[in-house]
C-alpha cells in the first residue's frame, strides 16, 4: 500500500495535560506536514515547555491523540544541545550511534572523519571535524548536533524539533543554521520551531502556532502576521497600550571605575550615575559579558580607581559589593543565579534573610508578605512561592531573580542579559522592573547581545570593541542599527 503524503507527519488532537492547581495543555493541537516548518509562541507558562515534553515521552499526557506518519521519527534537539566539548564533532557522532570507547580507538579514526564530513556537508561548508567541540563556533556545534539528530534516518519524513536553537548564535551564525533547517525541511522533514525571536520566527517559519495560558490561540501562515500581530498572540494584549518611555535625570555618581580590567576586558573607564540606565553592547569576545561581573567582583578583577558611594575598593569581591550596595543578577541564573532545589519564597529572601527573620527562626510573617507582594508586583506565574523553583518556567525564574536583586534596594544594580531565554510577555515585566528601579535612585547597568534591547531601555550604550569601550551613544544616535554597525567596526 503506498503512503498518502497528504497526511501530516504530526497529529496533535486535543493534548491535555493538568498538574496541582495548573491546567498545562488545555485540549491543544498540532499538525506538522513534510517540508514545513512550523514555529511555536508563547508567554513563558504558555504550555511550550509542556507539549515539547509529552511528544519527547517526558511527560503523559491526560488525554489526547498523537499520530505520525508511517516510519515517522521524531528527533529533539534541546537548547544545550547534549554534546561533549572536549571530544571531537565525528567522536561525538559516533558516541551517539553507540559505538562506545571502540569509537574512539586510532583504527577508527579515518572511518569516523569521513562519516562525519558526509553527514555535516549535507547543511554547508566543511569545517574541521577532528578538533574539540569547544573550539568551534555556536553555528558549527548547532550543526553538528543536527547532524547527531539526523544520523541513521532512513528516509527525510521524519519530524526535528528546535528549542530555542539561536540562544547563543550571533548574526551571522544564525543565518548558517537556518540555512542548514531551511536544507532539511526541503529534502521532506517537517521542522517544530520553538522562540521567543520573533524577527526569526517571521524569517524562517511557514506558519506560527501561538499558545497562550496553555491552550492554542493562533495557527495561521507567516505571511498573514506582521510583528505587531505577533506580540498580542504572545501577551494578549494590544501593541498599542504601551507607554512611551519618560526621560530619566540622572543624579550623582553611584559607582566609578578607571582602568578596570580582567578576562576579555584589556581595561575601561565607566561612571554610572543615580537614576540612569547604562547598556553594554558588543559582540561575543568583545568584553562585553565580562563587564558586569568584573564590577562586582564574580570575576577576578583589577581597578586603577574604584568608588562606589565614595568609598575606594580598587579590587571588587562580591563581599564588598554586597556591603557597598551592589547588587547583580547573572546571566547564568540556573548555575549561577538561583538554588534549584529551594523554593520560590527561600530563593527571593535569601540575600536579606537578616531583615525579615531572626537566626534559627520560623518563617516571619513579613517573610511571606514580601514574597507575595513581589511576585504579584513581578508577574510571576503562577504566584506559588512555596514551589519549587527549578519548576517555574525560564521566564519566571528570571523575574524572581530580578525580584530578589532589586528587593535588595542596591545602589547599583548589575544585569547580564537580563532578558536571555524569555518571551515579550516576560520581557515587558523585566523592562517596567528596571525602570522603576531606576526611578527609585538606582544606577542600572544591562550588558545585552539584543541590540532592539539596549536602544529601547538604556540612556547611553558603551560599545566594547577588542576589551576596550569602541564608542558611546546617546540620544538621537542611540539606535539599534548604530549599536550593530559600531559593534561589528563599521562605518
Amino acid at each position: 500500500m503506498s503512503e498518502d503524503l497528504s497526511q501530516p507527519l504530526l497529529h496533535v488532537s486535543g493534548l491535555l495535560k493538568a498538574f496541582p492547581g495548573l491546567t498545562a495543555l488545555d485540549h491543544v493541537d498540532l499538525d506538522v506536514r513534510s517540508g514545513e516548518i512550523v514555529a511555536i509562541v508563547g508567554h513563558n507558562g504558555s504550555g511550550k515547555s509542556t507539549l515539547m515534553k509529552i511528544l519527547a515521552g517526558v511527560y503523559t499526557a491526560d488525554a489526547g491523540v498523537i499520530e505520525t506518519a508511517h516510519g515517522t521519527e521524531l528527533h529533539f534537539i534541546h537548547q544545550d544541545l547534549a554534546l561533549i566539548g572536549q571530544l571531537s564533532a565525528s567522536e561525538n557522532l559516533a558516541l551517539h550511534r553507540g559505538e562506545g570507547a571502540a569509537a574512539l580507538s586510532p583504527y577508527r579514526d579515518r572511518q569516523l572523519t569521513e562519516r562525519a564530513r558526509e553527514l555535516i556537508a549535507r547543511f554547508g561548508p566543511v569545517f574541521d571535524v577532528t578538533c574539540p567541540l569547544s573550539a568551534l563556533t555556536p553555528a558549527q556545534r548547532a550543526v553538528v548536533a543536527i547532524s547527531r539528530a539526523m544520523d541513521g534516518w532512513t528516509h527525510s519524513r521524519n519530524v526535528l524539533f528546535l528549542d530555542e536553537p539561536t540562544e547563543s548564535l550571533h548574526r551571522g551564525e544564525v543565518d548558517v543554521l537556518f540555512e542548514a533547517v531551511r536544507r532539511l525541511a526541503a529534502e521532506g522533514a517537517g521542522i517544530v520551531f520553538v522562540s521567543h525571536r520573533l524577527d526569526e520566527v517571521r524569517s524562517l517559519a511557514h506558519r506560527i502556532v501561538g499558545l497562550r495560558d496553555g491552550k492554542k490561540v493562533a495557527d495561521r501562515p507567516t505571511a498573514e502576521m506582521d510583528e505587531s500581530h505577533l506580540i498580542e498572540i504572545v501577551t494578549g494584549v494590544e501593541p498599542a497600550a504601551a507607554a512611551e518611555r519618560p526621560i530619566r535625570e540622572r543624579g550623582a555618581a553611584a559607582l566609578q571605575v578607571r582602568g578596570l580590567r580582567g578576562g576579555s576586558v584589556e581595561s575601561i573607564d565607566l561612571v554610572l550615575h543615580a537614576g540612569e540606565i547604562v547598556g553594554v553592547a558588543g559582540t561575543l569576545g568583545s568584553g562585553r559579558e565580562a563587564v558586569p561581573s568584573l564590577l562586582y567582583g564574580a570575576t577576578d578583577a583589577d581597578a586603577d580607581e574604584y568608588v562606589v558611594a565614595g568609598l575606594d575598593y580598587p579590587h571588587p569581591t562580591p563581599a564588598l559589593s554586597l556591603t557597598h550596595g551592589i547588587a547583580f543578577a547573572p546571566a547564568d541564573r540556573g548555575r549561577l543565579a538561583i538554588i534549584r532545589d529551594l523554593n520560590a519564597r527561600e530563593n527571593f529572601t535569601l540575600p536579606h534573610l537578616a531583615r525579615t527573620r531572626r537566626a534559627f527562626a520560623p518563617i516571619s510573617g513579613t517573610e511571606r508578605a514580601e514574597t507575595v507582594a513581589a511576585f504579584a508586583e513581578y508577574d510571576v506565574r503562577p504566584a506559588r512561592t512555596e514551589q519549587r523553583i527549578s519548576l517555574f518556567s525560564g521566564g519566571n525564574q528570571q523575574k524572581i531573580v530580578m525580584a530578589k536583586s532589586m528587593h535588595q534596594r542596591p545602589n547599583v544594580l548589575l544585569l547580564d542579559e537580563p532578558t536571555q531565554g524569555v518571551d515579550v510577555g516576560a520581557k515587558a515585566a523585566i523592562y517596567a522592573a528596571i525602570d522603576r528601579g531606576a526611578a527609585a535612585g538606582t544606577a542600572v547597568l544591562v550588558s545585552s547581545s539584543d541590540a532592539k534591547e539596549l536602544a529601547l531601555l538604556c540612556d547611553r550604550v558603551i560599545v566594547m570593541r577588542d576589551g576596550r569601550v569602541g564608542a558611546e551613544l546617546t540620544g538621537g544616535a542611540l539606535t539599534e542599527r548604530r549599536l550593530v554597525a559600531e559593534a561589528y567596526g563599521l562605518p
